[in-house]
Formats: structure tokens, C-alpha cells, sequence
């Protein structure tokens, strides 16, 4: 039974890294919603009705297998720091940059690269890092992070506010026309449903490019540049439209 939970475990995260929906899968393979619901809940699965289920997916049983083992090999992984950690790394410079650096993929020899901090200083950072669980400091240096993809940062905690703050003062200073640069705002009135699938979209583009970033992280650095994108959804108003707003 262990075994198959972690089958159908597996297909459902098959099924989120796709952006594939129950109702959408239950569309290609000709049958209910309610009944596709049920086959997960109930983590019941014929072979013919798997193997439907996988080439309406694009996927295939082995590639089911390879994300069962990898989710039984992977440790387990962090998605977010508690208030006193991000406190303690957000009042170090030094220690804020390794952070960075390391969910960015820069191996230590980059890292002393680019900023003027001292190898020495730098892996006492690691060290720290590694103390605190946001990854693992390996032989000659090397690093193993060890937050999920979903990794975040405390809402208005001390490294998001910190972000916000310089999103304000510089981040937004910018006439956003250049090469790789891009800004939308975008206006509209939606019902409950459509702003919860809008929503969900918005997640599963972040973590669409968080594994663009884990695959682009095997080219060389000359190849890469740092990209920062917010996502923000909110129901809004400007204060100039309140102010006639009938009362």
C-alpha cells in the first residue's frame, strides 16, 4: 500500500509540473471529473486506466518510477526560514549575499568573484547557512541547498520587507523598455472562481521558473544574467477612483 501512495504521488505531481488539472485530464481521458477525483482520493488506478492517464499526460511508467525514486531519495526539504533566521541573515550583509547567491546556484568561486568578500568570510557564511538548515556545506566547498522549490520568504517578514523597501526605492525606477525588461498592469473584474484559478496559474508560473533556473544553473555564468520578476494580485483601487465613489 506505501507503494502505491507513493505512485499516486508522484502522478500528482507529474500532473502539477504539467499545469493539468483534474477536470482537464478528465476531458482527455473521456471520463468525469468526479470520477478522476475519486481514482486520486481513493488511490485506486487499473494498469489500462494508468497507462491512459500517462499518455494523457506525456509521460510514460518510467518516468512515474524516476519521480518515485526521487521522491524517496530527496531529503526533506525546507520552504521557508523561521522569523529569527531570516532576521539573522538579513543584518549580516555578508551572510544575505551568500544566501542569495547559493538559491541563485553560484558555486563559492563565483560568489568571491563577483563581490569582495574573502573566502574565509564566505565559508563561515556556509557554514552558518548550513547550521540553520538552508543547505549543506560539502567536501571542497561545494553546496547542496536544501529548500523546496516552493521555497518563500515570510510575507512581511524581514527579508520581504527588505525586498518591498528596495522594490519601492529602486527596483520600480526604471522606464521598463529595455532588453529582457517588462511591466503590466492589468486591470480587470473577475468572479471568485476565475481569481482562484488565476491564482493557482500565477504559483505554478513561479515554479515553472524556478526549474528554468535549476536547468539554465549548468550553463556558464557569462551565459546568465540576474532576472528578478514580482508577482502581485490584489483587489485594488486607485485612491482617486474612491474618491468618488458613490456612497
Amino acid at each position: 500500500m506505501q507503494q502505491t501512495h507513493a505512485l499516486v504521488n508522484a502522478l500528482k505531481r507529474l500532473l502539477k509540473t504539467r499545469a493539468i488539472t483534474y477536470a482537464e485530464l478528465a476531458q482527455r481521458i473521456g471520463v468525469s471529473e468526479a470520477s478522476v477525483k475519486r481514482m486520486f482520493s481513493q488511490k485506486q488506478f487499473t494498469l489500462q486506466r494508468l497507462d491512459q492517464v500517462l499518455v494523457a499526460i506525456g509521460s510514460d511508467f518510467a518516468q512515474l518510477v524516476a519521480a518515485v525514486q526521487s521522491a524517496q531519495a530527496a531529503p526533506t526539504l525546507i520552504t521557508a526560514l523561521t522569523f529569527e533566521q531570516e532576521k539573522e541573515i538579513i543584518e549580516d550583509t555578508r551572510l544575505f549575499i551568500v544566501a542569495v547567491s547559493a538559491l541563485n546556484l553560484l558555486p563559492l568561486e563565483q560568489i568571491l568573484e563577483i563581490y569582495d568578500i574573502s573566502e574565509a568570510d564566505a565559508v563561515k557564511c556556509l557554514l552558518r547557512l548550513d547550521k540553520i538548515g538552508f543547505l549543506e556545506l560539502l567536501p571542497n566547498n561545494r553546496v547542496k541547498l536544501l529548500v523546496a522549490r516552493t521555497f518563500a520568504w515570510i510575507p512581511n517578514g524581514p527579508i520581504h520587507s527588505y525586498f518591498k523597501r528596495e522594490a519601492y526605492d529602486d527596483y520600480l525606477n526604471s522606464q521598463f523598455d529595455g532588453e529582457s525588461e517588462l511591466l503590466r498592469l492589468v486591470n480587470v473584474m473577475l468572479s471568485k472562481k476565475s481569481t482562484v484559478a488565476l491564482l493557482e496559474r500565477l504559483k505554478q508560473v513561479a515554479v515553472e521558473f524556478s526549474q528554468q533556473h535549476q536547468e539554465d544553473a549548468r550553463l556558464p555564468s557569462s551565459e546568465r544574467r540576474a532576472i528578478s520578476f514580482m508577482l502581485a494580485v490584489r483587489p485594488w483601487m486607485p485612491q482617486t477612483f474612491k474618491a468618488l465613489l458613490r456612497q
